[in-house]
């Protein structure tokens, strides 16, 4: 059985990735990328849409084949073992992806058999995925009533139900509130600090990049433009800066502050065109 590689600094690594490529015909969406992520801790993919962050995402989770390079997450080869590395990531998608229709219970219980949990371990595992999300007393409610931000920590919960050693989220808070986008970081740094789960999350708001990651990577035209902890790339330009400052130097361009609610519109008119 794998094991997750060390890094140069002898740390466990979570995702490793080797001059990563994806072509799209012509197009060059990533472009010889390497990422050293050690376990237990939290990295943010940042960049102005178009970067590749979603696309370098959907490679390490087994969704797109690699063009050219070689990644490992929890310790497999994403080409060669991806039902290995399947079996321990969780993926919380961009677009909202929990059934309305139902209840938080009826959509985990989903999850669980789709993760092959067995069925005398599931009611324990989804009371357990509820607590963590703070979602106990809404377990019965249809998810339709939910906030936006319970949705996303409902999405939250399906994705660490089987205790996954690394979870990928791309765009977690979008479009949320500051007072729900806040709740969620709570909830992130609880699945860091408790269940010592490693988090790769993409996003568009530097404030959260900075409160929640240890590292980040700046992307710009499929490319690493940037890496570092949030705190010494803020001190790199200056006593005043912010992150926004980094992204606006390495982009030329400010973050955009994308919706929730455009979010659930573009997945309805990708159901209407299937």
């Amino acid at each position: 059985m794998s094991e997750p590689a060390a890094g140069p600094s002898g740390h466990v690594l979570a995702v490793e990735a080797r001059s990563l490529v994806r072509r799209f015909g012509s197009v060059l969406a990533v472009d010889r990328v390497d990422l050293s992520v050690p376990a237990g801790t939290v990295f943010g993919l940042l960049g102005p849409n178009g970067a590749g962050k979603t696309t370098i995402i959907k490679m390490l989770t087994t969704l797109l084949p690699l063009t050219a390079g070689s990644a490992r997450v929890a310790g497999f080869d994403v080409s060669r073992d991806p039902y290995e590395v399947r079996l321990r990531i969780g993926y919380v998608p961009q677009m909202p992806s929990a059934d309305s229709e139902l209840s938080a219970r009826e959509n985990l219980t989903i999850s669980a058999e789709l993760y092959g949990i067995p069925r005398s371990q599931r009611p324990s595992m989804i009371e357990d995925a509820l607590a963590l999300m703070d979602l106990c007393e809404a377990g019965d409610r249809l998810v339709k009533h939910y906030s936006g931000g319970m949705i996303r920590r409902l999405e939250i919960a399906q994705s660490v139900l089987h205790k996954p050693s690394v979870v990928f989220m791309d765009e977690p808070t979008i479009g949320l509130d500051p007072a729900a986008r806040r709740t969620v970081w709570k909830h992130v740094r609880s699945l860091r600090s408790r269940e010592r789960t490693t988090i790769f999350m993409t996003t568009h708001y530097m404030e959260e990049a900075d409160e929640l990651c240890d590292t980040v990577a700046f992307m710009h035209a499929g490319r690493i433009a940037r890496l570092g902890a949030p705190s010494a790339l803020r001190a790199a330009l200056g006593s005043d800066a912010t992150l926004d400052d980094v992204f606006i130097q390495l982009a030329g361009q400010e973050p955009e502050k994308e919706n929730y609610a455009d979010a659930v519109r573009a997945r309805r008119a990708a159901r209407n065109l299937e």
